[in-house]
């Protein structure tokens, strides 16, 4: 049994991955404490060995005798799945567990476009990311450091949008894979509360964490949302605290039971999200500093990641450890889809 004593962490209110896993750590009843700022402070005040890259949020796990710092959500989620039993984000039956797994990857790799889209391309949302973020690191900053600030993360970001491939010809693409994707949700939110049945997995908590963002931070995704799926709206809002749930393994819902409105969620993941993950692993292989593929009908240019393809890796890895009869029953749910593309590469 894990002690009670609280994990510590450090996160931003405006940065989604905190959200996610504040939200799964309220779910899960794990007693946590939190701190708002920047984690390298943290760590340097701690005297912890910073994670590489660093960012919100950062964990400190006592381990040993000493004090560790990590950042990585999806490897911190099946951590404390191994320290604290019970009230579990990870459905039990494999085939299941990797749909899952796939809704978080993409919650994570591609909704988080979306979101740095919005808050930093239109400008009625960077000039509102511009003011709130600086007073989230400090409340009381004064009026001239404040507009300093608010014009710093404001030309620092606005010139890192090509970074995630957001520009005037990928905007309409990324808007229209947001609304596809409200969509979707809409109709798979009409059919059950959770994506993969009556208690949330792992990848509602992703979904949850970058739509705290789109739907409660900037105006021109929240205008969206509304517009397009007020389930979503709804249910980000019921998703900020579901402690009070009280989970039994039957709410999980079969493979074969799921609603066709499931399938609608994996045709986006198939249409946007796998052609990118390819292009930038082939980018990766060759040692290509920037990839280029055509998404949904569109030329799309951005910078290569080396953790993205490590994405991909991990996602094949997790397929091919399936056995027969399982990827039999992931192959039936995902035909069709473009997903399968993403899986051949292993």
């Amino acid at each position: 049994m894990a002690s009670q004593e609280p994990i510590k962490l450090v996160g931003g209110t405006a940065s989604p991955y905190t959200r996610k896993m504040v939200a799964l750590l309220r779910y899960r009843r794990v007693p946590y404490a939190i701190g708002w700022g920047q984690p390298e402070q943290a760590c340097d005040a701690l005297g912890v060995e910073k994670p590489r890259p660093t960012f919100h949020p950062t964990f400190f796990f006592e381990e040993g005798g000493e004090t560790r710092a990590e950042c990585d959500s999806t490897p911190i989620i099946r951590k404390l799945e191994t320290m604290y039993p019970g009230r579990t984000v990870l459905p039990p039956d494999p085939a299941l567990a990797f749909i899952d797994y796939l809704i978080e990857d993409f919650a994570d790799e591609w909704c988080t476009k979306f979101m740095f889209h919005y808050r930093w391309y239109p400008e009625i949302d960077a000039d509102n990311a511009g003011t709130l973020l600086p007073l989230g690191i400090d409340l009381s900053v004064s009026q001239e450091n404040h507009a300093h600030f608010k014009q710093f993360f404001a030309e620092r970001q606005i010139g890192r949008l090509h970074v995630v491939g957001s520009n005037d010809t990928t905007a309409p693409v990324i808007d229209a894979s947001y609304r596809r994707f409200l969509a979707a949700m809409e109709n798979h939110l009409a059919n059950q509360p959770f994506m993969l049945g009556g208690r949330p997995g792992a990848g509602d908590f992703g979904l949850h964490g970058q739509l705290t963002q789109l739907v409660g931070f900037d105006p021109t995704p929240r205008a969206i949302a509304h517009e397009v799926s007020p389930r979503t709206v709804a249910w980000v809002d019921l998703m900020e605290d579901q402690s009070g749930l009280e989970p039994k393994n039957s709410d999980w819902i079969a493979l074969e039971d799921q609603p066709d409105s499931l399938r609608g969620l994996m045709a986006e993941i198939g249409r946007v999200y796998a052609p990118a993950q390819i292009a930038n692993a082939r980018a990766v292989q060759a040692g290509e500093k920037t990839w280029e593929a055509e998404i949904d009908g569109a030329p799309w240019v951005q910078q290569t990641f080396p953790y993205q393809a490590k994405c991909l890796k991990w996602t094949n890895e997790r397929y091919q450890s399936l056995s027969e009869d399982d990827r039999a029953r992931v192959d039936a749910l995902l035909q069709g889809s473009g997903v399968e593309m993403m899986l051949a590469t292993a």
